[in-house]
């Protein structure tokens, strides 16, 4: 791409400088060439008025006279030589030796006026402004040059982003950042492409949440049945209704083996998905979902991260994992809840914390508040264990740091400077592409 906009750009400087240049280089010296003869005739002109006034007047003629017609400063140099009326000879200025050129005049009174400028003189006028020309002609070609390797670059950057969001794409990173590049159709293409990277983080969300959600369920029911089988083999004195149990014991183990291991697939399919994010994009869009409802209920959310804070996760996971520590803030706090982001350490970790200013977490509960079906009553004991094996997927961890009031952090991986998209891929100018301005 970039190739062919520096071929296409110098191209048409060349086509432009020699359609040009050439002729401009021609015409100009023929111009310079046609001024200086029109100045040498001027001067044998004016020469022969100046003698048809001396003979009318009496005045003596002499070659003195003839001086100021040789030429001036700025005008080419030339010998001038009169025949007087009665036949005699005048002359000013050096002999010009080599190829000539002779401006002749003749006076009313018959005096000839012969003024002889040297050819190279001339030519060497002319050939200063065929310099002129060339120089001027080298310039615009340097800056055509030049307006090609600013496009050309203005041009293929985005696109080499575009590719590089589109290979994240395709490796499943459904959700890669785009960044406007300022050149109209290819924000067109990238809008598109994350048009279709949501769609697609929402049908792989969607399936991975049903995984999920459907082997949680099952499992419950599967217990079930194995204790109940379990009761019937101990309750039973009869060999084959015992051993008809083991057979279906079995059975229902195998069944709770093959939703485990689809529980755990989904986890990893989950933690697949990591890329650099903007930490404070996922924060203000729990930011504006939630806002709201904490207003209707006379509480206030509040959120303290820095917007150049980036993280490594995935943006599904981690949106559902605040989304959880926040509602559980929502149900069981008071006050006012804060979202705030911190350095973690020296191993570049991010922490985000989530309190509020409510009773807390009961000592009795705090121990094992992460763990299924525990809950103070008011939920199913289910969100802050998800949430916890979610942050666990994607390299992180979910802790309550604080009982009273209660303090819920999550520990992520930072993104080192040299591995940040904005490092690695650098972003073109931030402008809006208007579908109603679209060309077609």
């Amino acid at each position: 791409m970039r190739r062919r906009v520096l071929q296409a750009t110098i191209a048409a400087v060349t086509v432009a400088v020699v359609l040009l240049g050439f002729p401009l280089a021609f015409l100009g010296a023929q111009l310079v060439r046609e001024n200086e003869m029109q100045q040498l005739q001027i001067r044998a002109d004016s020469a022969a008025r100046a003698i048809d006034f001396r003979i009318g007047t009496g005045a003596e003629l002499n070659d003195r006279m003839l001086e100021r017609y040789t030429g001036t400063e700025g005008q080419v140099p030339a010998q001038v030589i009169v025949r007087a009326p009665d036949g005699t000879l005048y002359s000013a200025g050096a002999p010009v030796d080599g190829r000539t050129i002779p401006v002749r005049a003749t006076s009313d009174a018959g005096a000839v006026v012969l003024v002889t400028a040297s050819f190279w003189d001339v030519f060497w006028k002319s050939a200063r402004v065929i310099a002129l020309v060339v120089a001027a002609a080298v310039v615009a070609f340097a800056a055509g040059i030049g307006m090609a390797i600013w496009m050309a670059n203005r041009l293929a950057a985005p696109l080499v982003y575009l590719a590089a969001s589109a290979e994240q794409l395709g490796a499943g990173q459904v959700r890669p950042r785009l960044e406007p590049s300022g050149v109209e159709e290819i924000d067109l293409v990238a809008a598109e492409l994350a048009r279709s990277a949501d769609r697609m983080a929402g049908r792989l969300a969607a399936e991975r949440q049903f995984a999920a959600d459907a082997s949680h369920q099952l499992r419950t029911p599967l217990t079930a049945l194995s204790m109940r089988l379990e009761e019937i083999m101990a309750a039973s004195d009869d060999p084959e209704i015992r051993e008809e149990a083991r057979i279906s014991l079995e059975q229902v183990e195998r069944l709770v083996n093959v939703v485990d291991d689809l529980l755990a697939s989904s986890r990893k399919a989950q933690g697949g998905t990591t890329e650099a994010l903007v930490l404070h994009e996922v924060v203000h869009q729990q930011e504006e979902e939630w806002a709201p409802t904490f207003e209707a209920v006379g509480r206030r959310l509040v959120v303290d991260v820095d917007p150049y804070v980036q993280v490594l996760a995935t943006p599904g996971a981690l949106a559902q994992v605040l989304a959880t520590l926040i509602e559980n803030s929502l149900k069981h706090g008071a006050g006012t809840t804060t979202v705030r982001a911190r350095p973690g350490g020296p191993a570049r970790t991010v922490v985000v914390e989530v309190a509020d200013e409510g009773a807390g977490v009961p000592d009795e509960l705090a121990p094992r508040i992460f763990e299924r079906s525990v809950t103070s009553g008011r939920g199913t004991g289910l969100g802050l264990a998800l949430a916890r094996d979610l942050a666990s997927a994607d390299g992180g961890r979910l802790e309550l740091a604080q009982r009273r009031p209660a303090v819920f952090a999550l520990f992520l991986s930072g993104v080192p400077a040299s591995l940040r998209p904005d490092v690695v891929l650098p972003v073109g100018a931030v402008v809006t592409a208007r579908p109603d301005r679209r060309r077609w």
